[in-house]
Parts: structure tokens; C-alpha cells; sequence
């Protein structure tokens, strides 16, 4: 009597443990039902063949990204620019050195996309992304004034930041909010912002380190060197730390 007084509560001990693994062991097969069902049912949309092994973006796979250059409407307000949602963007490089338009010599050229050692533009050196990489990835074929994105759409040399930000979207997003490069204007009026292209060279975009712009001059230094015959350094000397 007494035994079988000690196997049911025996019993009674193990039922909870028994049944936290059971439904433990319940929980781990259906993960692992789906996650087999996933893996076997969905498509690697990671490989391209026609793009040398990896998929290439546009604009439509960063929806979180404002591709188009607009303030919120109060900023608007506050700058006098309601509805206009318009920035400044400088030319681009090398337009006051004869090489831009392309077209002034590109316009008289059969087009050629062979990947091939160019007979011109041999001082361009190309080090950005895999090997693969070629001039017509990103420059327009029909059009050399353009650019061209994955999806085909041209855009313009002013606005290169949205070819840019297909492959670079957290450093694009970055850049729009004037993190990252630099943005010129105040908060209560226009702003300018310098495109990529002004910092990085397209071509082999590594950023070349620059020696830092001196600190700024003390206000007390500055009032006394503008007295006659005033020891105190001059704007841009040597200042006491």
C-alpha cells in the first residue's frame, strides 16, 4: 500500500516536468516544420546571373528612403519655400574644365559596351566595388550627360546622389540628414548640400584624409591685434591653449 502510495506521488512529481518538455519538444518541431517549409518554398532572390552573381538596387528597395530632396512642411514654411521643397546642389566637378558636357565629344562616338582598356580617359582609375564594376554600370549609354540607375531611369549629374544611394542607402540617409558630408544654410533658410562626388572621387571613392582647418580665433585676441603696436597674435597665428 505504501509503495504505491510512493509511486503516485512519483508520478504527481514528474507530470510537470514531463510536460514542459513536451510541449518544449512540441514548440521546437513546428519551428522546425516551417522553417523547412520556408527554406524549401521561397526563391534566393540574392543571385543574379545577369548582374556577375549579386542583385542590384534601386530606389524602389529603400521605400524608407526619401530619394527625392524635400523638406517637412514647417521647415518649408519657416525658409519662405512653402511648397517648393527645392535645395541647392553645386555643379558638378569638373564642369568649368571642358569635361563636361560628355556629349561635346561622346555625341560623335559609336557606342561600344564592350569592358575593354579605354583609348581615353587613361588617367581614371577604377577601384570602386568587384572587378566586374565598368564605366556603363553607371554612366548613361545613350545619353553620356546622364546617369543611369539599375532600373534604367537617367538622372542628371546634380542630382548623382540617388545613383549612390542604390548601393550606399545608410550613408545616403545619413548625408539627407546632414550627418554625414557636409550640408551648408541655417535651420530657418535654404540649404545647400555638397554632393557625394564633391568628397569622393567616383571612381575610387576611398576618402583622401586632408589636413584640419586651424581653430577659430579668440575674440579677445582678435580685438587686440587690431590696436596699433598690440603683442597679442594676429588672426590665424599661434595661439596659448
Amino acid at each position: 500500500m505504501k509503495e504505491d502510495e510512493a509511486r503516485q506521488e512519483l508520478g504527481q512529481d514528474l507530470l510537470p516536468g514531463w510536460s514542459a518538455l513536451v510541449v518544449m519538444l512540441t514548440i521546437f518541431g513546428a519551428l522546425s516544420v516551417i522553417t523547412v517549409m520556408t527554406l524549401l518554398s521561397g526563391e534566393d532572390d540574392a543571385i543574379d546571373p545577369e548582374a556577375h552573381g549579386r542583385i542590384a538596387y534601386g530606389p524602389a528597395d529603400f521605400p524608407e528612403i526619401d530619394f527625392e530632396m524635400k523638406l517637412q512642411p514647417e521647415v518649408e514654411a519657416s525658409a519662405g519655400r512653402a511648397g517648393t521643397g527645392e535645395f541647392t546642389v553645386p555643379p558638378p566637378p569638373f564642369s568649368d574644365e571642358y569635361i563636361f558636357p560628355c556629349s561635346d565629344c561622346h555625341a560623335d562616338l559609336d557606342i561600344n559596351t564592350e569592358r575593354r582598356e579605354l583609348d581615353m580617359h587613361d588617367e581614371v582609375v577604377l577601384n570602386h566595388g568587384p572587378p566586374e564594376r565598368w564605366c556603363l554600370d553607371c554612366h548613361n549609354t545613350d545619353d553620356r550627360d546622364y546617369l543611369r540607375l539599375v532600373d534604367g531611369t537617367s538622372v542628371p549629374f546634380e542630382e548623382s546622389y540617388k545613383l549612390c544611394g542604390q548601393c550606399h542607402g545608410t550613408i545616403y540617409r545619413d548625408w539627407r540628414a546632414g550627418i554625414h558630408g557636409r550640408r551648408r544654410g541655417y535651420w530657418d533658410g535654404a540649404k545647400e548640400y555638397l554632393l557625394c562626388a564633391h568628397c569622393h572621387n567616383p571612381h575610387d571613392p576611398e576618402y583622401q584624409p586632408i589636413a584640419p582647418m586651424p581653430p577659430p580665433v579668440r575674440p579677445q585676441y582678435l580685438t587686440r591685434a587690431s590696436r596699433p603696436g598690440s603683442e597679442e597674435p594676429e588672426a590665424g597665428g599661434s595661439q596659448e591653449k
